[in-house]
């Protein structure tokens, strides 16, 4: 929907203002093999696509064993087989979780952990929508349930096995520029709530070398936006005017999880190209 309101916009700005239709892409430098993160193995809760995808394929890159989650075992093992594809020689695998699931995943997880010291956890699965002037409880519940709720306590079972042996390690939240607007529905109110858990659980698990941070992107060129055959990155309702790309935020997840960012604690850093941060106009409301 978002997709057809750009080209509306696009098009009436061009009949209106005489504003071209522009394609724009985007050149990025992404960071090279590397050895930031060697010897880390990383949890990547929603990792088969998206901006999750990008950023175990950075991990890899820069050294660490990637374990991603997601719904779908079918998607999993396809996204497994991809970055073993890129990474010949590199360790991942996948692992199916539900982030609302609360008894299952506490299942998964301990059983994970018997021989996995997992020191890097990033919370990244999450779903979009419930309008809150007219969403039902069930798509209201599925969306907050999804996106904090499944984070809250897939962390809180990684951050204490981290606290138990002594791992100093990392949590990496996903959140999002939309936790600076006015939270209009549940995707929006959810992301607020991961900014504030973000902020108290940096506080919580300092005192035991876990490095809590979060990252927030703005409106990012992910299969459910840009499609792959036509990667136009044009916004004009973003400062910037185009779409962040995952590799983008892919390349700080890296930094912010490495030794590079241990004096980084409790921040947020957004990646939005504008959008969220100095205006508000990308979003109708």
């Amino acid at each position: 929907m978002s997709r057809i309101k750009n080209y509306i916009v696009r098009g009436l700005n061009y009949i209106l203002r005489g504003e071209p239709i522009v394609n724009v892409k985007a050149n990025i430098v992404q960071l090279d093999k590397n050895n930031l993160l060697e010897g880390r193995l990383a949890l990547i809760t929603g990792g088969t696509i998206g901006i999750g995808y990008a950023i175990a394929d950075a991990f890899l890159s820069a050294g660490a064993r990637v374990i991603i989650t997601g719904r779908d075992k079918g998607r999993i093992d396809n996204a497994v087989l991809s970055l073993k594809k890129k990474h010949a020689s590199s360790d991942v695998s996948g692992i199916v979780l539900n982030n609302s699931d609360i008894d299952g995943n506490t299942k998964v997880l301990e059983e994970l952990l018997v021989s996995n010291d997992i020191d890097m956890l990033v919370n990244n699965a999450g779903i979009n929508g419930g309008n809150l002037s007219n969403c039902s409880e069930e798509e209201y519940q599925n969306v907050m349930d999804t996106n904090l709720k499944g984070a809250v306590f897939i962390t809180r079972i990684i951050s204490n096995n981290m606290i138990k042996k002594g791992i100093k390690g990392n949590v990496l939240n996903i959140c999002s520029s939309s936790s600076n607007r006015p939270a209009n529905t549940a995707y929006v109110l959810s992301k607020w709530g991961m900014r504030g858990y973000t902020l108290g659980l940096a506080k919580t698990l300092i005192k035991h070398g876990i490095v809590v941070n979060g990252l927030a992107p703005g409106p990012t060129a992910t299969p459910m936006l840009v499609k792959a055959e036509n990667p136009n990155l044009s916004l004009p309702t973003n400062p910037s005017g185009r779409y962040a790309l995952p590799e983008e935020i892919a390349n700080m997840a890296v930094v912010l999880t490495s030794g590079l960012g241990r004096m980084i604690v409790g921040d947020i850093v957004y990646i939005t190209g504008g959008a969220g941060i100095i205006t508000f106009d990308d979003i109708n409301y």
